[in-house]
């Protein structure tokens, strides 16, 4: 059995260039593959390989100060679902080239999976306020699945998001707007730009999709979510819609 890990954290990093060599040479010595990608503003990751080497390769990375909290989730499959290891380093983690959207500067409030479910049964958030939930992914992720009756965007990157989301601002002015995304790292940056922009009552889903499966399943959910490797998507049981195996190259 194949263990999967996807993970971010937003951090200073000094020097991306210095930590992707050690987390290249490191995931490497324990075989893993997938994509990692390192910035100034933090971390991002998905990677797959023997369950024993990511739990290494977890405790590796938190015993540097900067990911002692790091956040993980996990899944299972039957074969890697990456070809091979690549460490990058880019400008952003997840790019999105918006003022007041820097989650080093302070994080919007989140929602706890369980509150959410809470509050999809009830169309309404404990103050009584409309739910509205937004899907931050483009198109095609949001073409495998979304929460049902969430408002989905036209939209083929991130960086799109602010000037489609422009249309809906007065009919999001009486609600509670709720982002989501695969794993949290793109509702994170929406939901502060979002509350810089003028929106007062912003929150993000903590974890993304994927914890929100992890932790209360489908409840409110249409379909799989789409993911970012050779399983294509996965359902709210986080079973891969493919698992075969991926030859190296």
């Amino acid at each position: 059995m194949i263990r999967n890990l996807a993970a971010y954290h937003f951090v200073a990093i000094d020097d991306p260039q210095a930590l992707a060599a050690s987390i290249r040479a490191q995931a490497g010595a324990l075989e893993l593959r997938g994509t990692v990608l390192v910035a100034g503003e933090g971390l991002n990751l998905f990677l797959a390989g023997a369950p024993q080497a990511i739990e290494d390769f977890v405790t590796w990375l938190r015993g540097d100060a900067r990911f002692v909290d790091l956040s993980i989730k996990c899944s299972e499959s039957a074969h890697v679902p990456f070809a091979r290891l690549k460490v990058k380093v880019k400008r952003e983690i997840i790019a999105f080239r918006r003022e007041g959207a820097s989650p080093l500067t302070g994080r919007a409030p989140g929602v706890a999976a369980q509150t959410l479910a809470r509050w999809i049964a009830r169309g309404r958030d404990d103050a009584g306020r409309r739910l509205v939930l937004l899907d931050t992914r483009n198109r095609e992720e949001v073409g495998y699945g979304s929460f049902a009756g969430a408002l989905t965007l036209p939209i083929d990157n991130f960086t799109e998001l602010p000037a489609a989301l422009e249309p809906h601002r007065d009919a999001l002015a009486d609600a509670t707007v709720v982002s989501f995304c695969t794993g949290g790292i793109r509702c994170e940056k929406a939901a502060l730009w979002m509350q810089a922009s003028g929106l007062e009552h912003v929150l993000q889903l903590d974890g993304g999709i994927l914890g929100y499966f992890e932790t209360v399943g489908g409840a409110g959910y249409d379909g799989r979510c789409f993911v970012f490797d050779g399983r294509v998507a996965l359902d709210p049981e986080l079973r891969p819609l493919v698992d075969q195996a991926l030859d190296p190259v």
